[in-house]
């Protein structure tokens, strides 16, 4: 337990300097969820201590020896011509460790440009990329640490942007009750060349702690997400009236009790998700009540903020999708393969023994 406190007190020194506002901060790709078992799950942190490649980008903690020669690729349709992907893949260095190497990449489409007086002057494209190293250790039988280091640049017609941010992350896990926990300082970082010289932003900081205990008679697993732990209010209104809302029938201002601002302000930081485990076969859905309150249609009842999916592992092979309501009709799917070599050479080889057995 004193290492995870350790872990911990160093995570929390990574705050000073860095907790922005919505709004203010750069390359909030990153906050993109490029795996469907994380989207289906909240679309934040996700802490489960298994073999799924596809959890590591949120979770570097977790990168092991099982993760060795495993290939993830992902992709999502997102809204109207930008669509995002990624590739990861898995590998062991003799004495240094274990690592997860990721290429992202979001590209927004082409658009015509104008000058001034309207005259267009071609085509120019908008693209974000970003390549990740991540490395992980298990320091004793229950806990882990990690880190990913981004190196980042982002180009829009003629204006462009490099930087660097990095993710630490400490876990506690317990395989035999079944359970996790992870605390992860996202997005350390700040431009080097920023968009606009002379101003430089910092990337998207947040600070969160994940859950996640399988049931011990059900195959159903439970997930708890808190996020932006380093300040307490989520909401856009403003900083004069943070809290007011307006009537959709009468455009008057409404002023919510300050029980209701409390308790909206409380669930705002917690993703609540159920994972349904089989040998082969898992379903996941998730309920996000910040997106589903920044998301809203007050007139109108909505699913904004949920989110859903499956998962199918079979013999070294995943496949997963899965769709998160933003608002009405507009919901991303998001699809993944991935591919443990290992286990999938160990496949063929008992195949082939198998095999040799039946002709001799």
């Amino acid at each position: 337990m004193r290492k995870f406190l350790v872990i911990t007190t160093l995570l929390l020194s990574c705050l000073a300097g860095t907790a922005q506002t919505g709004g203010r901060s750069v390359y909030n790709f990153l906050d993109f969820s490029y795996s469907p078992r994380v989207t289906a799950l909240g679309g934040d942190l996700i802490s489960v201590h298994d073999d799924d490649p596809t959890l590591l980008p949120v979770n570097p903690s977790y990168i092991s020896l099982r993760h060795r020669n495993n290939l993830a690729l992902n992709f999502t349709n997102y809204f109207g011509r930008t669509n995002y992907a990624s590739v990861l893949y898995g590998f062991q260095i003799p004495k240094a460790g274990t690592f997860a190497a990721e290429l992202r990449y979001v590209g927004y489409g082409n658009f015509r440009g104008a000058d001034a007086s309207g005259i267009e002057t071609g085509t120019f494209s908008a693209n974000d990329v970003a390549l990740t190293l991540g490395w992980g250790r298990e320091l004793s039988k229950h806990f882990s640490i990690g880190a990913d280091l981004h190196l980042i640049f982002c180009g829009y017609e003629q204006y462009n942007s490099f930087g660097l941010a990095v993710d630490v992350a400490g876990s506690y896990f317990n395989d035999d009750k079944r359970l996790s926990m992870t605390l992860l300082a996202k997005n350390i970082g700040s431009e080097l060349k920023p968009f606009i010289p002379g101003q430089y932003r910092h990337s998207p900081f947040d600070l969160q702690f994940a859950l996640s205990q399988k049931l011990e008679h059900m195959p159903l697993r439970y997930h708890i997400v808190l996020h932006h732990l380093y300040r307490w209010n989520m909401n856009y209104y403003g900083p004069e009236n943070p809290f007011l809302e307006t009537d959709a029938t009468t455009n008057t201002p409404v002023y919510p009790s300050k029980a209701k601002q409390f308790f909206d302000n409380m669930f705002r930081h917690v993703n609540f998700g159920l994972e349904l485990e089989f040998k082969y076969f898992s379903l996941m859905a998730a309920y996000n009540h910040n997106m589903h309150q920044e998301m809203k249609v007050v007139a109108r009842r909505s699913m904004a903020g949920f989110s859903y999916g499956f998962m199918l592992n079979i013999k070294g092979v995943r496949f997963g999708f899965a769709r998160q309501q933003y608002a009405i009709g507009a919901a991303p799917n998001c699809i993944s393969l991935a591919f443990n070599f290992e286990e999938l050479a160990k496949n063929h080889k008992e195949k082939q023994a198998r095999k040799l057995q039946r002709q001799e």
